[in-house]
This record gives structure tokens, sequence and C-alpha cells, in this order.
């Protein structure tokens, strides 16, 4: 098939424009326990059906006091009220109430005087400081209104949305299911952890790494090993991933040479479209389809892998399991390292956040910044994000840097 993309550098943003078109969610909800929740996607919005506080109460331990009081010598306290155990009865003139913090504010009380701000000789308090009205009390309904969109569908459940749905009174939630992906590394020369390497074997990396990448946005995952640079062991791969995912991501393999049979299979049989990305690491990069599960094929290079994935493959994956896009933060810093690099791609060095003298922050490269240099990643907590037509960087100069931050925070 003739890919008009194949020839032409794709930007990033130009690559995910396509994505973004190309990709449509999945379907299919689930009913669970809100703890169960975490970090699925809502299917649908959460609204507020009761006004969150649900009454009046004190925001600190005090006197509910009526500020028509105020200037009166001392005050008769006529009673308490805790948290859970209301006071009954209203507060009149001459009169306060000792309150905890959450009690419910009795009738007539106005304010809450903090308890540091008054004296107490039994029964009769002595205010040190009159509060304003409406002081130190919590209305209802100050956090959330009846009727308020609080969570809206496509959302990432974080923890706090967790705590959100519970002062709700939710035990449930419908969420979409989770995306299934399947993923395997392709070449002779990959051998698992733990085996013996011969002659020109490596260990295979990358599937850890994308395991990693990969449960971190809470996929179902089916791991296929490494599978051999044969074509009857490639095309059984990829017709038993399909049938069981909704998308398959491999490494290695999807270019032209002869043993790439990836990609051959793909032209053959599925749907491929073979990109040239203007990103370093990451040129190489397929997408398309086989037997109804989306493809994504990635470079052989570890450090490749990631950028590639997280750049491209992550914002698709989360597109697809119905997640409203967000994208991912950048800010810019000053930069304490010399930084090389030719014009013509744009560039996702690895950086390390640092603390300046001033307390302020900065970033540092982590060192050399080859493909397949894994520990590079691991040395890393950002990127440093360098356009395509700049050249080097100069100590001090500012730069564009977006951390790795996890999905769920």
């Amino acid at each position: 098939m003739t890919d008009p993309c194949a020839t032409t550098p794709l930007t990033v943003a130009e690559a995910l424009e396509h994505l973004r078109t190309a990709l449509t969610p999945i379907t299919g909800h689930r009913r669970v326990a809100i703890r169960e929740s975490l970090g699925q996607v809502l299917a649908g919005e959460i609204m507020a059906d009761t006004p969150v506080p649900a009454h009046d109460n004190s925001a600190m331990d005090g006197y509910a006091v009526r500020n028509d009081d105020a200037g009166t010598d001392s005050l008769r306290c006529v009673g308490t009220a805790f948290a859970g155990q209301p006071f009954t009865g209203g507060v009149a003139p001459g009169e306060c109430v000792r309150i905890m913090t959450g009690g419910v504010i009795p009738a007539g009380a106005t304010a809450v005087v903090m308890q540091e701000r008054t004296e107490a000789r039994s029964d009769n308090i002595t205010l040190r400081q009159w509060p304003e009205a409406g002081e130190n009390i919590r209305r209802a309904g100050d956090d959330l209104q009846a009727g308020d969109i609080i969570l809206p569908t496509g959302r990432r459940i974080t923890p706090a949305d967790l705590g959100v749905m519970a002062s709700l009174g939710r035990a449930e939630v419908d969420v979409i299911r989770p995306l299934r992906v399947a993923f395997f590394s392709t070449g002779d020369e990959l051998r698992g952890v733990g085996e013996a390497l011969g002659a020109g074997d490596i260990y295979d990396s990358n599937r850890y790494s994308l395991y990693g990448m990969l449960t971190r946005l809470q996929v179902e995952l089916l791991d296929l090993g490494v599978v051999p640079d044969d074509r009857m062991a490639v095309r059984d791969a990829l017709a038993h991933a399909a049938a069981q995912a909704d998308v398959v991501v491999t490494s290695g393999g999807v270019s032209v040479g002869e043993a790439d049979y990836v990609g051959q299979i793909l032209r053959e049989q599925g749907e491929a479209h073979f990109w040239s990305l203007a990103m370093k690491p990451g040129r190489p990069l397929t997408f398309g389809r086989y037997a109804g599960a989306w493809f994504f094929g990635l470079p052989g290079n570890p450090v490749s892998v990631m950028a590639t994935f997280t750049q491209v493959v992550a914002p698709a994956l989360r597109q697809l399991a119905g997640e409203t896009a967000r994208p991912r933060p950048r800010f810019r810093l000053p930069c304490r390292s010399n930084l090389s690099k030719k014009p013509g791609r744009q560039d996702f060095q690895r950086g390390r956040l640092v603390v300046g003298e001033d307390g302020s922050l900065e970033v540092e490269s982590v060192g050399r910044q080859g493909s397949g240099m894994l520990r590079s990643m691991s040395m890393a907590d950002c990127f440093i994000v360098l356009p395509a037509d700049s050249g080097d960087v100069t100590a001090g100069e500012w730069v564009t840097v977006e951390p790795f931050a996890g999905p769920l925070i």
C-alpha cells in the first residue's frame, strides 16, 4: 500500500493529529466499587445530588455566638455541639454554645469565635476579640452544590476523586472497561533475563520498559514474550495478539529489512502506515490495524522505544481508553548544562530537575544521549524538549521541560 506519510517526516504534533482522527474509543462499561475505580476512566459524569457539606458547620473549636451581642461583657454557655451531635436548642441573646470543628451551627448563631480568643469561668464566657459575622463558619454547599457536575465523563479517577465520590455517599461508579493491550519483542538476538547470552545476543529490555509504561496506564496486559525472526512465528503471534486485544504493540522488526516480517505481514494482511517522525530519538514508527486490533510498531533502540511511546503511543492509548485528552505538562527552566543539538528534528533529551542555590528549580542533562543508552532514562526525571529548528544550547539558557509524571497523581 502507498502511505503518503512514509517519505515525509511527521512532526509529533502531526502524528498525534493523524491518530486523533483515526482512533475511536472502545465501548463497554462496568460498575465497580469506588475503591476499585482508582486509575479507571469514568463512563459517565458524577453529579452532586445533595450539597456538601449538608449543613452550616464550624471550621474550628470555639463558641457559636450572636454578633448582635457584640460588646457584651460575658456570655452564658448553654450547651455543646459536637460533630455528629448537634445542639438541639437555639442561641438566645446573651448566650453562646460550645462548638467543636464540624459541629452544626446552632439556630441563632452568626459566627464562631476560636477558643483561644476566649476566657471561660464555669458557664460564663468572655470574648477577648469578637469575630466578624460569618467568621469560622463553613456554609452548606461551600464545597459542592446540588446539581454540580463534579467529575466529567472521560476523567481518569485519582485518589482525591475517590474521596469526592465518598463525600457524596457513592458506593459504586460506572467506568469504561480497561483497554486490552498485547505486546511482544521481535529478534533472533534477544534473550530473556536469566538466560545465557551467546555471541551477538542481548537481553530484551524493551518488553520490561513497555510493561512498566503500560501498567501505569491501567490497561489489561498480554505479554507474548520474544518472537523470533521467523515469518510463521511472527504471523502466529500477531494473530494471537489481535484475537485477544484491542491494541498490539511491538518493538523492532517493522522496517524494510529482509527479516522484518512484522511490516511484511501488516502490508499483506492488514493496514500499515510507516511513519518517519521528526523527533530524536525515535524516528521510525508503524501505525495500522491487524485483524481488528490497532497496531503500533516501535523502533528497536531502548530509548527510542520509551520516547516514541510517551510522546505518541501513550496519548493514543488514552484516547482509545475513552480518557479526555490532556496535554502533557511542560514549563520553562534555566538549563545548567551545555546541550549539543543539530537543527532538523525535535529533540527529547534526558534531563534531571535540580534545585538551585536560591531554591528555584533548574534542569541539567544526565549526560550522554545515545538512543541505546537506556540508563539515561533511568537517571532522568524529565525530557528537555528542544525545537526542531534549534541548535546547541549554552548553559544558562532557558529550555522547555516535560517531567515524567505518573497518570494517577
